[in-house]
């Protein structure tokens, strides 16, 4: 497996236009993997609110129960 710091190497190899073309991939690729998280978040507070394990609050509550006034 590479590492880290042989990928930060082998990308000083590359011309810029390559090394912009990598970024932008990458940052595509990030944004996917948080879209799909998010996704996979929402769907689990669903089922888990569905199912009675959880339960809806005002953002008044939270913010008391953040501050530990609950």
């Amino acid at each position: 497996m590479v590492n880290f710091s042989e990928i930060v190497d082998a990308a000083d190899h590359l011309s810029v236009d390559e090394q912009q073309t990598l970024i932008e991939i990458i940052q595509r690729r990030v944004a996917e993997r948080n879209r799909d998280n998010l996704a996979d978040d929402v769907a689990e507070a669903r089922n888990e609110f569905a199912s009675g394990e959880a339960q809806s609050s005002s953002v008044a509550d939270i913010m008391r129960e953040i501050r530990g006034d609950a």
